[in-house]
């Protein structure tokens, strides 16, 4: 099962580079999520699978007893998500707002966006 999560990582983080390297804005958004996806499995990965018990430690004992699942990746891993979506909502309404304003969605057409036409003026 690590395997299989460490490939499809691996798969997820590609394809996230592989999109933002393109020209529509579109497929920037979509490497972005892909990114966060992959960010949260890897983290998700690194805290061991482990099929447990919650992490209680039960009233008649003083120490947690194996097999436990880790609580602090599954804690990093949602706020990664709540922040991931926050970045994912602003970048889609700034390429909004771009595209609103250029009118195109290239990012090689958006190159020269700062100058003012001649009869903006």
């Amino acid at each position: 099962m690590t395997l299989l999560l460490a490939v499809l990582v691996g798969v997820l983080y590609s394809a996230g580079i592989y999109m933002i390297l393109r020209r529509s804005l579109v497929k920037v958004i979509i490497g972005l999520i892909f990114l966060g996806h992959a960010a949260n499995l890897l983290i998700f990965t690194i805290g061991r699978l482990t099929k447990g018990i919650p992490a209680f430690i039960p009233a008649e004992t003083d120490k947690l007893a194996e097999p436990f699942a880790d609580p602090l990746p599954q804690a990093l891993i949602l706020t990664a998500i709540v922040i991931g979506f926050g970045v994912q909502a602003f970048a889609i309404v700034l390429f909004k707002r771009a595209y609103q304003t250029v009118g195109t969605d290239d990012l090689d057409q958006m190159k020269y966006t700062d100058e003012l036409k001649e009869d903006e003026q």
